[in-house]
């Protein structure tokens, strides 16, 4: 079990396990190739929700699954700033978890398995924002799934000290901007220490970043992320 002080759990004990996360859904051939021969062992899985239109990942979960993959299921929320809807307030965090755990009632996932709002924005935490998120996580858990919120690790300690028992999947990376990145093998960091922060159970390394895919002519553009866990998405029952 992951070690606890206070309201954080810490997750230097763990293992490190390689993910990748993509907006639109790569393509059958793609996931099986990046699955046979790469060390990829878990993937996003994007919901269509206020910031995110693309329903591509729908109905592919079974398929996934079958590969061997871990599953992180996202649902990217209201934002405070850049691209996406800009509405958040305590009542539409309840109706947008409601609307997360419908989505995963409907695509299959177990209850009690974990789905993460994601959040763009750097600090501060606005207080708009925090309502949200907390109404967001407390509907999701009271429909019987487990919140986990994607954020910057500049929020993950003011969002871990408001919603202490969610999953953290912090991003720390050095450039937004499309750049290559060797592999496989693809990073393997233990989160709480690639992220600075020790309660995070997930860790995005690199955003827009291409790697190259056996058969492929050209790279592919995704996010790479490592996991304290080699299925994100999985209920905390399942979680050693």
């Amino acid at each position: 079990m992951p070690m606890t002080l206070g309201n954080v759990q810490h997750w230097e004990d763990k293992m490190a396990f390689a993910g990748f996360d993509r907006s639109g859904y790569p393509g059958d051939m793609i996931m099986t190739t990046l699955k046979n021969t790469t060390n990829l062992v878990f993937c996003g899985y994007y919901f269509p929700a206020p910031s995110h239109s693309d329903p591509s990942w729908l109905g592919k979960r079974s398929f996934v699954q079958s590969l061997g993959f871990g599953i992180a299921p996202i649902y990217v929320g209201e934002q405070v700033e850049g691209p996406g809807s800009h509405h958040p307030s305590r009542e539409k965090g309840t109706i947008d978890g409601n609307d997360a755990a419908r989505q995963m009632e409907s695509e299959g996932f177990a209850p009690g398995s974990c789905v993460y709002l994601d959040l763009e924005n750097g600090p501060p935490l606005q207080p708009i924002q925090a309502d949200y998120v907390n109404s967001w996580c407390d509907a999701v858990q009271g429909a019987g799934f487990f919140p986990g919120v994607y954020c910057s690790h500049l929020l993950a300690a003011p969002i871990n000290a408001q919603q202490a028992t969610a999953r953290i999947w912090a991003v720390k990376v050095t450039t937004t901007a499309p750049h290559p990145v060797a592999g496989p093998p693809y990073p393997e960091v233990n989160p709480g220490i690639g992220s600075g922060f020790p309660a995070a159970a997930l860790v995005q390394l690199h955003q827009n970043c291409q790697i190259r895919v056996a058969g492929l002519a050209k790279p592919l553009t995704v996010d790479l992320d490592s996991a304290a866990m080699p299925n994100p998405g999985a209920p905390a029952s399942e979680v050693a």
